[in-house]
Parts: structure tokens; C-alpha cells; sequence
């Protein structure tokens, strides 16, 4: 499997887009590399650029981006509100798929030492990538600034990890790192004061305040028995933050970056932070995301807010995206498109969704065609999601229904079950149809020589397998999806009893249709043994899926009567 990585550097101009676009058509002239997002801003004067491929062809973009930077922008008339201290002023590598951080850290030091040695631009290594950990904290290298960094990079604990040891006039310094993933958010206020922006950011932030005697602004400095001063943890750990006055906007935010959002995931840090605006008199209007985010934590933030209204969590994907940008205000700046915010989204190959992606009268046309797939596969599969889309909606309706408020977490626990079924069988619909064309590429491979033999017989043999994984599962899943039907039928809204009872037939229809494709795709399949298993295991799931639609419609009727 391929190893992916991420890289989001953050270049000082956020108002020029021609000199942007230069950037980034650098970044697109590496072949294997996907520019997902480019999102600059104007009164930071900064652009997050986003771009993920395998290790080489990322860190090849990123030095010619960096190089280009530098040609371009010219740190000696930069100004901006954002901390800089570069032309690129950070770029990060994040691992995403198959590769270790220890695997990532190498290339971002591969990578600083590039730009060190061939631009001859000092570059300095963070986070996982720099085995110092006295100067690993971003915060602590960029200290003071380009303005201040002519002075700072002449002190020996100072010098650069590459390059020279002299802040470049144009170009300034950058710094190179492997990290987590990293969530960059602004919460926006009804003030305009820095200083009271300031004063929730450090009432937020996992580094607090300086600890003060009396006035906790002008006090005098505690400190502690070695001289150093004594701080106030703030409430959120992972998170760094600051306040700052946006003019583009006309408002003040707080400035934040979420480095674990396992430990602080983007609705908490919301929600703390309007709850200690309000504390101070303030109040929260919305918020921004810089950048990218995973669909993990907007799923995460549209539970939370439901939970919160008591109402099912049990609801789609694109509903749970929804319900989390309006919580939050996500939009309150401009438009928050998904598709290009969700790095899952853009990550997406669209051919693994061709068939459910088509409206109703496409995919009945598209199996209506003359072409062999989308076949009973891939209808079985689908008819496994109707079932399990019938029972989750009983399951939301019986939640919200007048009267049982009691019970609404009961039928939301079982809405969301619902969705877990349905989601993964819609996925199984164009699983099957890609498992099909696997075995027709396979038949279609060469097969002059004894190795073109064995290397065709070999792929068959594997399509063939996966061709039995894939309806296989459909009958698993469908099956586990009676539990829920069963449950509606039994407790659910009365009203929906015969909505139930069609789930049932629906699910029935799957675990039978899949089984004949089991059954058909495994007569090709040379592991006797395996094949033994799997039908046997196909048998018993047949007949529970039977004895099941039996036992449901028999109920569904006795209620009907």
C-alpha cells in the first residue's frame, strides 16, 4: 500500500494571489502530488497551502515551493498579524497512511537539509524531526520574529540544524517539522479588543497566564524557588492560542491551534471558549477553520451539539457535517464548502462511488444497461441499505416522537447503529461491481508463456477470492441489521410497524441475492477447503436471515390485526 504524508506549509503573503498561484503551480509540477487546499488571508498576510502524495514527490514539491517562496516574497516589507519568521515560515509533514512518524521526521530533516545547503536559507527542525527538545516547540524557535532573528540566529544555541547562520534579508528563515495532525481555528468575537481576546485566549490555552500578585495584568511576577516565573494552567490541554484584531473582519478572534484533537476535539474548544466569553461579558458569533480538517471531528462536533439538544445522533453523514458547521458558526465568514474542508472528502477517489453516487433513475438505467455490472451483487448489496435505512428511520422517528422524550438516547443509540449498517453496505454496492471488473481484467490478461499463465491464473484466483469476500459480507451485515429491525418492530414508533416489516423483506432479499453470487463466484475458486467454509458459514446465514423475516413479519402482522 502506498505511504502518504501531508504537508501544510504556510507562506508570509495572503494578499497577492498571483504570487500564491506561483506557489502552488510549483507544488502541482510534481507528478504523484494532490494540491487538496489553498486558503490565504488577508490581514494575517498568510497562506496554509495543503498537499499529500508519497514521501518523495511531497518533499520535492515542498522544496520548490519553498524555493519559489523566496524568490517572490520579500520578508524585509512583509507585515501581517500572523507570528512569521520566513517566507515559508513553517512546513510541516503529517503521516497519513502506511508510514511511521519516525519515517516522517527523516524526510522533513532530508528535507530542511535541501533547502539549507541548495537555497542556503536557515532552516531550523521542530517537533518530532528535531532531537532537541529545548528547541523543538514552533512558539520558542519563531520567538521575535524576522525582525529579531538577525540578532537571534548569531547566539550558538540558536544557530540553524542547516544553512547559514545569518537571517536572510528577503527570504528570512524557515522552520521544517514532522507533527501530528494539527487543527488550525479561530473562534470570533463581538469586541474588537485585542487585549480581552487576549485574556480568554490565556483562559483557554494548556500554557495559561503568568502567575501575578493582585492585578493579573500589572502585578508583579510570581515566581518559583529557581526564579522562574509561576503560571495558571489554562482549561485545554493540546490547545496553543492567542488573541488577535482582524481588520478584514472588523472583529476579534481567538487564535488557536488544537494539536491533539483526541484530547481537545474542535466542538470542546468552541464550546469553552463561549463559555468564557460569556464570563467576561463577551460573546462567541461563530467560527473559522484554516486549512483542513478530518470528517472524525466534524462527525464528533455534530453528535455533541444533538446530544446536547437531545435529539438522534442517528442521522447521515452529510446531516452530522451540517448540524457541526452550523453549531459552531463555521460559516459565519464565508461559505464552508465539505467537499473542499474535509481532507477525507478530497482524498476520495470518486470511481470507489460511481454507482451510489447516481440518482434512482441512474442506477436503474445503469443496471438496466447492457453492460454485466451493476449485477445482482451489487442490487443485493443495495437492498441490504434500504433495509437498514427503513429501520434506522423508525429508530429516528421513535426518538423524536411526542411523549416518549424519556427514550431518546434508547433510539438513538439504535439510530446510529443503523447508520454503521447502512454505510457499510452502501460502500459493498460498488465493491462488488469493482470485484466483477477485477475478475474480467484478470481473464483479459496475456497468456502466451508458462509465466503470463501463472501470473494470469494467480490473478484470477485473487479477483475470484475477493468476488466471494465482498457478497459475503453483504449476508453478514444484513443479517446483524434484523437485530435492529426486530428491536422497531417490537418498541418502536406503532405508526412505523410496516416500514419495519419492509426493512425485513429488504434484508432477507440481500442475504438471499448475495448467497447466489457466494455461490457462483466460489465454483471458481480453487481452495476447496476454503470454499467448503464459506458456504457452509453462507448456509447458516441464510437460514437465520429466513427464520428472522418470518418471525418479523409474523409480528408486524399480529400488530397490523
Amino acid at each position: 500500500m502506498k505511504k502518504l504524508i501531508e504537508c501544510v506549509p504556510n507562506f508570509s503573503e495572503g494578499v497577492n494571489m498571483g504570487i500564491i498561484k506561483q506557489i502552488t503551480d510549483e507544488v502541482e509540477s510534481v507528478d504523484g502530488v494532490r494540491l487538496l487546499n489553498v486558503d490565504p488571508g488577508k490581514a494575517t498576510n498568510r497562506t496554509v497551502v495543503t498537499f499529500v502524495g508519497e514521501p518523495e514527490q511531497v518533499i520535492e514539491a515542498a522544496f520548490r515551493a519553498i524555493k519559489k517562496a523566496g524568490e517572490l516574497i520579500d520578508m524585509s516589507k512583509q507585515k501581517g498579524e500572523h507570528p512569521r519568521m520566513g517566507a515559508t515560515d513553517v512546513c510541516p509533514l503529517i503521516p497519513i497512511a502506511n508510514i511511521s512518524m519516525e519515517e516522517t521526521a527523516e524526510y522533513a530533516v532530508k528535507l530542511a537539509k535541501s533547502v539549507g545547503e541548495q537555497l542556503q536559507i536557515p532552516a531550523y527542525l521542530y517537533e518530532y524531526a528535531q532531537p532537541n527538545k529545548s528547541r523543538s516547540n514552533l512558539s520558542i524557535i519563531r520567538a521575535g520574529e524576522y525582525e529579531s532573528f538577525f540578532k537571534k540566529i548569531k547566539q550558538p544555541e540558536w544557530a540553524p540544524d542547516f544553512g547559514p547562520a545569518e537571517n536572510d534579508v528577503k527570504r528570512g528563515a524557515t522552520v521544517i517539522g514532522a507533527r501530528d495532525f494539527l487543527v488550525a481555528y479561530n473562534v470570533n468575537l463581538n469586541t474588537t479588543s485585542t487585549r480581552r481576546a487576549n485574556a480568554i485566549a490565556f483562559d483557554v490555552r494548556e500554557a495559561g497566564r503568568t502567575m501575578r500578585e493582585g492585578d493579573p495584568v500589572t502585578g508583579k511576577i510570581v515566581t518559583d524557588e529557581n526564579g522562574k516565573p509561576k503560571s495558571i494552567p489554562g482549561s485545554l490541554k493540546s490547545v496553543k492560542a492567542i488573541g488577535w484584531y482582524i481588520e478584514e473582519y472588523g472583529i476579534a478572534q481567538i487564535s488557536m491551534n488544537l494539536t491533539n484533537i483526541e484530547v481537545t476535539p474542535v466542538h470542546m474548544a468552541f464550546d469553552e471558549v463561549c463559555k468564557k466569553a460569556n464570563e467576561r461579558g463577551i460573546r462567541v458569533t461563530g467560527s473559522e477553520l484554516v486549512g483542513l480538517i478530518p470528517l472524525k471531528a466534524m462527525l464528533e462536533a455534530g453528535k455533541y451539539f444533538l446530544r446536547k439538544q437531545k435529539r438522534s445522533v442517528g442521522v447521515s453523514e452529510s446531516e452530522l457535517v451540517k448540524i457541526a458547521i452550523k453549531s459552531m458558526g463555521l460559516d459565519e465568514l464565508g461559505p464552508f464548502n465539505p467537499q473542499e474542508r474535509i481532507i477525507e472528502y478530497l482524498l476520495k477517489d470518486q470511481a470507489d462511488s460511481k454507482l451510489i453516487g447516481m440518482s434512482l433513475t441512474g442506477f436503474a438505467d445503469e443496471t438496466a444497461s447492457e453492460s454485466p455490472a451493476p449485477g445482482g451483487g451489487s442490487i443485493s448489496a443495495y437492498l441490504g441499505v434500504l433495509g437498514a435505512s427503513l429501520a434506522t428511520m423508525v429508530a429516528n422517528l421513535s426518538s423524536h416522537k411526542k411523549g416518549w422524550d424519556s427514550r431518546w438516547e434508547e433510539f438513538s443509540n439504535w439510530a446510529e447503529q443503523g447508520q454503521c449498517y447502512k454505510d457499510e453496505l452502501l460502500s459493498l454496492v460498488d465493491k462488488d461491481t469493482a470485484a466483477f471488473n477485477q475478475i474480467m481484467e484478470a481473464f483479459s490478461l496475456p497468456k502466451s508463456t508458462d509465466d503470463e499463465k501463472a501470473a494470469r491464473t494467480a490473478s484470477i484466483q485473487s479477483a475470484t477470492k475477493y468476488a466471494i469476500e465482498v457478497p459475503f459480507k453483504v449476508m453478514e451485515v444484513a443479517v446483524e441489521s434484523f437485530g435492529l429491525i426486530k428491536a422497531m418492530v417490537e418498541g418502536g414508533n406503532p405508526n412505523s410497524v410496516t416500514d419495519a416489516g419492509v426493512a425485513a423483506l429488504c434484508a432477507r432479499s440481500a442475504v438471499l441475492g448475495a448467497f447466489m453470487n457466494v455461490k457462483i463466484n466460489a465454483s471458481g475458486y480453487n481452495d476447496k477447503a476454503y470454499v467448503a467454509k464459506v458456504l457452509s458459514k453462507g448456509a447458516e446465514l441464510e437460514n437465520a436471515a429466513v427464520e428472522a423475516e418470518k418471525e418479523i413479519i409474523k409480528m408486524v402482522n399480529n400488530k397490523i390485526a
